[in-house]
């Protein structure tokens, strides 16, 4: 692999930062002071790029707009982070370039070698962890530094983005489904583990003669349209367990295809839910894309299976025209410091992939989950109020993972009514609540 060259981190960064506003000045030039642009950046990378060291130096923490940040590539902390000079020009005394394009694309689980038992790059292995930002959207506020430089050189205001009908930001609400037919197994083995055989009985007996809880596809659908809101649903269709004993399906996707189908006719969206294996093997994600009705658009790997040397390649390879896999699954927030949608770094190639990332920002699991934050019922909204403004500020997009088993009444700490709060508190900040498809067509059009 080729050094990634100033010229292709600034490109990159740029391509972002102008996607992320909605109107783009003429004339206003942006580089190195080598190349006496209006708009300079400071050059501090110092040959990082050159090499394969997963994590620069530690970031110097300075404050922008009276916020506390994290600032990479920022040796000369005496130095103001931004100068507005005479002659519309402008100075930020930070390398921008190398620090968004660190963040933004992946540079960090590209090059560690670190992953945790499901083959993923682990929070606790992340820079957001180790310096404690992973709620806070850093590149969005680089960029703000850079929009306040372009505004001085440019003599004219840059708006972020807006959405549909004029929102400030977007909420993309999904649902992976998992399982369908499991909601008796928990409190049956626990009555079983009880020798309590009246209730064990009693949920075998349910089992049998009524519906499982979970097999809640119309449900969920009709929850969301009460928000006045349309979801998205990746649909899973392998059943088999994984060669490693990790489960798929507990569902045959057959079974349920015609539901699926009326699922769509009645205004959601379908995408593919890529079983334990297609992150690395794109003749599978492709043979499960073509099960589903309709046109497949996206994907999120089961258990969020990402390695990030194959997976791009596999999803560019497959067509696929967004992705929304990138979360951790340990913590809610942003993965590459991002809150809206991106385009995958190609290290190999050197430029942008022509897929979309849709970030993930919350899972219900992880919100409870013995294994993650073990957030109380009350502490949900709470906890994720400030990242949802940060979304806001910058005109994002919210990307909300909520299972259809999470629906199921009987779950009281992250269940239908912690869901509720979350969407009463969204539809109150006039979100737009758009799907996949709604993105990339937005996307789209900024790109052209």
């Amino acid at each position: 692999m080729a050094p990634v060259s100033a010229e292709v981190r600034r490109a990159y960064v740029l391509h972002h930062f102008w996607q992320a506003y909605e109107s783009v000045p003429v004339g206003v030039a942006i580089g190195y002071a080598s190349e006496q642009p209006q708009v300079e950046i400071a050059d501090c990378a110092d040959g990082f790029f050159a090499g394969q060291e997963p994590y620069p130096a530690a970031p110097a923490h300075r404050t922008w707009r009276g916020r506390e940040l994290p600032f990479f590539f920022a040796p000369h902390p005496e130095q103001p982070l931004l100068e507005l000079l005479p002659g519309n020009r402008a100075r930020i005394n930070f390398d921008l370039f190398a620090a968004a394009f660190y963040l933004l694309s992946g540079w960090q689980e590209f090059f560690s070698d670190e992953r945790d038992r499901h083959g993923r790059f682990p929070y606790a292995a992340s820079v957001q962890q180790r310096y404690g930002f992973v709620a806070v959207p850093v590149v969005n506020h680089y960029f703000d530094i850079l929009k306040t430089a372009v505004e001085h050189a440019a003599g004219q205001p840059l708006t972020p983005r807006c959405w549909v009908d004029g929102a400030p930001f977007a909420t993309f609400i999904t649902h992976d489904i998992d399982e369908l037919h499991s909601a008796w197994k928990a409190p049956a083995k626990a009555a079983l583990h009880q020798r309590n055989w009246l209730r064990f009985g009693q949920h075998i007996w349910r089992h049998f003669t009524q519906p499982d809880a979970w097999n809640n596809l119309e449900i969920v659908q009709k929850i969301i349209h009460g928000y006045g809101a349309r979801s998205t649903f990746f649909l899973l269709p392998e059943h088999q367990k994984a060669a490693n004993g990790t489960p798929n399906a507990d569902y045959i996707f057959s079974t349920i295809y015609r539901r699926s189908a009326e699922l769509l006719k009645n205004g959601a969206e379908l995408a593919v839910h890529g079983s334990i294996g297609t992150s690395t093997n794109p003749q599978k994600l492709r043979k499960q894309c073509a099960q589903l009705p309709g046109k497949v658009l996206g994907n999120r790997f089961h258990y969020l299976y990402w390695e990030p040397r194959t997976t791009p390649f596999v999803l560019a390879e497959t067509g696929i025209a967004y992705d929304s896999t990138l979360g951790f699954a340990e913590h809610f927030g942003f993965r590459h410091s991002y809150c809206l949608p991106f385009q995958p770094f190609n290290f190999l190639a050197g430029k942008p992939f022509d897929f979309l990332e849709i970030p993930l920002n919350v899972m219900d699991a992880t919100l409870h989950h013995p294994n993650y934050l073990q957030l109380g019922p009350e502490e949900i909204l709470p906890a994720l109020t400030p990242m949802f403004q940060e979304i806001e500020r910058f005109g994002g997009v919210c990307t909300l993972l909520w299972h259809n088993d999470h629906f199921d009444p009987a779950n009281e700490t992250t269940g239908p009514r912690q869901f509720a709060e979350l969407m009463q508190y969204l539809r109150s900040r006039n979100t737009a609540f758009v799907n996949g498809a709604d993105i990339c067509a937005t996307m789209r059009h900024l790109s052209s």
